[in-house]
């Protein structure tokens, strides 16, 4: 198992981006094949101080291995988000992969 976590700040310029990069994330990179796990989701308020919330979205994926994620890196669909989604709509991205 193989997991791809990214962290995404949007533009506060961009009056819809979250909902631009939820609606982009469904359209362009759930379709991509080797993906087992695919969640995408608005941070989640939280009264707990050890919670980072300065985020606005976030995406958990889960590959079968490594070679699954870097393939899916390289796919058309990704690449496609990563011009028409991501670069308009955020300013910053965190990623933490595992295995």
């Amino acid at each position: 198992m193989f997991s791809h976590v990214v962290i995404f700040w949007t533009r506060p310029e961009v009056a819809d981006a979250t909902e631009q990069l939820l609606a982009g994330a469904e359209k362009y990179l759930r379709p991509i094949e080797g993906v087992l796990g695919f969640h995408i989701g608005k941070m989640s308020p939280s009264e707990r101080a050890v919670v980072d919330q300065s985020y606005q979205v976030a995406l958990n994926l889960q590959f079968p291995s490594k070679e699954a994620e870097h393939a899916y890196q390289i796919h058309p669909l990704h690449i496609e988000f990563v011009e028409k989604v991501f670069k308009p709509c955020c300013q910053k991205a965190v990623i933490y992969d595992f295995e």
